[in-house]
Parts: structure tokens; C-alpha cells; sequence
């Protein structure tokens, strides 16, 4: 008897276990006439939101820099490379090639580690700085670099960096 109960318990909860979704309603057919939207185009935000308003180009940042050893500014820039670990870091460039080493305040957001090649607006500050031998190297494992690279690296850089708060990535 408890088995023809409990039989009939199983039954009774799996039956109940249907398919409950709403029918589907048909869609009417897609407007050809229409324009695709860009998706590639569409801005991705990280940190504070932040806006375009007031970007200057990295070439633009000594000038802007002058004799300040710290600016609170925000750039335009080309993301060169991006920590290959976490996204924790990223380089951007400009026309000319010269980059930039970008991190982010707090460690507080990281970037996609896919987004080499995509323009980046970052607001934050701009200083000038020594990245030490132990994070020079850090930084190169990171990008994936050869270890005859990494070993080459003897001496601290004197260089100028820049800590995001936000950034935009187009």
C-alpha cells in the first residue's frame, strides 16, 4: 500500500511539473527598411560614470602637465594592451605611438581583457612617477611578454602614469 501511494505521490509531481509557458505569439516579420543599429559604436562604462566632455589626446598631456608633477584631467586614447590576468591594467596610445600605463583607483573595476584595439576615455590623474623594477616586471608578465624580456628589465623607470576613477570604452 505505502508503495502504490508513494507511486502515485511521484506521478502526481511530475505531472504537475509540465510545461507552464504562455503560448507564444507570433512576431510580426522583420522591417527591411530599417537601419542596423551599430553595436560596435555603443560606450561601455567602468568606475564613476563619467562623460566625453573635456578629453584632451594623450600627445596634449606633457603640454597640459607643464612643470606639475600631478593633473586631474581626462584623455583620448587608443587601448594598446590590457592585463592579460584580470584586466587589472591597461596601455593606451596615441597617433604617434607613445602610451600610457593606465590602473585603476582602488583596484576598485578592471577592464575586458579584449578591448586592445577600442578607444578608451579615462578621468582620473595624470603623475608622474618610478614604477619599480618588481612591478615593471609584474607588468610584463602580465602582457604575455618572453621571459628574456622580463629579464632584461634592471633598472626602475621614471614615467608618467595615469590612476582612472572612470572609463569609457568605445
Amino acid at each position: 500500500m505505502k508503495k502504490i501511494f508513494l507511486f502515485a505521490t511521484v506521478a502526481l509531481v511530475m505531472a504537475s511539473c509540465g510545461n507552464n509557458e504562455a503560448p507564444k505569439q507570433e512576431t510580426p516579420a522583420a522591417d527591411t527598411t530599417k537601419t542596423e543599429v551599430d553595436t560596435t559604436a555603443q560606450a561601455q562604462y567602468f568606475g564613476a560614470k563619467i562623460s566625453e566632455d573635456g578629453a584632451i589626446a594623450l600627445a596634449d598631456l606633457k603640454g597640459a602637465m607643464g612643470e606639475k608633477k600631478e593633473l586631474n584631467t581626462k584623455l583620448v586614447g587608443e587601448v594598446e594592451a590590457v592585463c592579460q590576468k584580470k584586466g587589472c591594467w591597461m596601455n593606451i596610445k596615441n597617433a604617434e605611438g607613445e602610451s600610457i600605463r593606465v590602473t585603476f583607483k582602488d583596484y576598485a573595476f578592471f577592464m575586458p581583457m579584449d578591448c586592445s584595439g577600442k578607444t578608451a576615455i579615462v578621468e582620473g590623474v595624470a603623475k608622474i612617477e618610478e614604477t619599480s623594477i618588481a612591478d615593471l616586471k609584474e607588468y610584463a608578465k602580465d602582457d604575455n611578454q618572453s621571459k628574456e624580456a622580463i629579464a632584461a628589465i634592471k633598472e626602475p623607470k621614471r614615467e608618467l602614469v595615469f590612476e582612472a576613477n572612470g572609463v569609457i570604452l568605445k
